[in-house]
């Protein structure tokens, strides 16, 4: 037998695995419900169809926000986590109070280089004149006061890292809420708030962020999570810790950029195909963006448990969370994967299209494809959550361009093209990259170099 490897799943790390995981569904559902929400809103503006282009260009650059940050956050939970699991409370509270002036100095770069390009970008998306004016209206707030939604996403990941999502989850609640009613105000002009249109939808989301910010703080002072604080006054800043979030962290951003580069990669080759196939990997895209959420959750906390046991010198540990957290992200993943296949039709027309039209079709096919890889895509997501948490993010990224960059893409083109199967070429080309990706996550799992116990990485 391999050193560090048991058989079987263990029903305690099971349980308390799924306990954690299940808030961050939930929070990542509620964002995706508020969106669709305020994109509602907004369609019943009298300049409709400007408002939701001009949305739907802005939801593009808001992509880059995410990128920003997302670094960090996953520097973060590593660096927390193991420290938690090695009982170093105080190391605890000083990689945050070092993630927050990161966090400043991040969401300072984005405020200055966002507002200054908002409009040629927006151009340069090819968005028009007036579209254009909306798009940067609507950016402006959430580029400039980005270290609201930073905080949070920063503190969530924190306290996912020591073991309590319940509380992100209720002041994302309260947050979401509030959210929903400034938007309802400031867009429409309801409730005594100025009509502000597009715009509205983002001051009603940056105050919603500032109030959560506020919650979470307050809460975390009143020893809410025993040992945790955020301190959000300036420190000097630790700058090889610095390095060793970044280091750790950039990775993970640059995986989302193979993502964005493969994704226009494949709707330029959709585009040459058929303009409607487009509109129907919109629709998929939709789909999937929700049906991930739940494996997403999952995955966030195994990369959490993760580097807890490592971080306590527990190497079979760390192994059984990944043993359940494959099992649970495979079985979540495969049961929606078979709703998606079943229900095409239905979920086709909740988009008000004809199943009989050729975009009807087309959006049926494609959400089967997707339907059919999701056990797969479960886990492949499992062991990327697993690489994250214990800082190996260098060989999450490595999989991640060999199955999108030198398997999706190339694939795709050959599929779509050189064989002549059209978009069920270009699109089933995913999940066989997930197939790649699967195999070489369970290869790194099996090597056993991600599994360095220790409270520092």
């Amino acid at each position: 037998a391999v050193p560090g490897h048991t058989a079987g799943v263990d029903r305690a790390i099971f349980r308390r695995l799924f306990d954690l995981a299940m808030p961050i569904v939930g929070l990542n559902v509620m964002s995706v419900i508020t969106l669709a929400v305020d994109t509602a809103m907004c369609g019943r503006l009298v300049d409709a169809e400007e408002a939701l282009t001009a949305l739907g260009f802005a939801t593009q650059l808001v992509f880059l926000l995410l990128v920003a940050i997302l670094g960090l956050t996953v520097g973060t939970v590593a660096f927390v986590a193991r420290a938690w699991g090695a009982r170093q409370t105080e190391r605890v509270n000083h990689v945050l109070q070092q993630s927050i002036q990161l966090t400043y100095i991040v969401a300072l770069i984005v405020a200055v280089l966002g507002n200054a390009g908002a409009g040629v970008a927006m151009e340069w998306l090819g968005a028009d004149a007036s579209v254009r004016d909306l798009g940067v209206g609507y950016l402006r707030p959430l580029f400039g006061l980005s270290v609201f939604l930073y905080l949070n996403m920063l503190f969530a990941a924190a306290l996912r890292a020591v073991g309590n999502t319940k509380l992100p989850f209720m002041v994302a609640l309260v947050s979401n809420a509030l959210n929903i009613v400034l938007n309802y105000g400031f867009i429409l002009g309801k409730l005594g708030l100025p009509a502000l249109g597009v715009r509205g939808a983002a001051w009603g989301t940056v105050i919603s962020q500032a109030v959560a910010v506020f919650l979470m703080v307050t809460l975390l002072e009143r020893d809410f999570v025993p040992g945790v604080r955020a301190r959000l006054g300036f420190a000097r800043l630790d700058r090889p810790l610095a390095r060793d979030l970044f280091r750790i962290g950039a990775p993970a951003a640059l995986d989302m950029v193979v993502l964005n580069v493969a994704f226009l990669s494949i709707v330029g080759m959709l585009a040459r195909i058929a303009q409607v196939t487009v509109a129907a990997h919109g629709i998929g895209l939709r789909i999937q963006s929700l049906a991930f959420v739940p494996g997403l959750g999952v995955a966030q906390a195994i990369g959490a448990m993760v580097g807890n046991a490592l971080g306590a010198h527990n190497e079979a540990e760390a192994r059984q969370v990944v043993r359940s957290g494959v099992l649970m992200s495979t079985g979540i993943m495969s049961l929606l994967g078979l709703s998606i296949v079943v229900g095409a039709g239905s979920i086709v027309a909740i988009f008000d299209v004809d199943v009989g039209t050729e975009l009807g079709r087309y959006s049926i096919l494609w959400i089967r494809v997707l339907g059919w890889g999701m056990p797969i895509v479960g886990v492949n997501i499992a062991l990327i959550g697993m690489l994250r948490g214990a800082g190996a993010t260098n060989t999450s990224l490595m999989i991640n361009i060999v199955g999108t960059i030198l398997v999706q893409v190339p694939l795709s083109w050959f599929l779509g093209f050189v064989l002549d199967w059209g978009a069920f070429g270009v699109w089933v080309a995913l999940p066989v990259s997930f197939l790649v990706r699967a195999c070489l996550g369970v290869l790194a799992y099996r090597r056993g170099s991600w599994a360095r116990p220790g409270a520092t990485i």
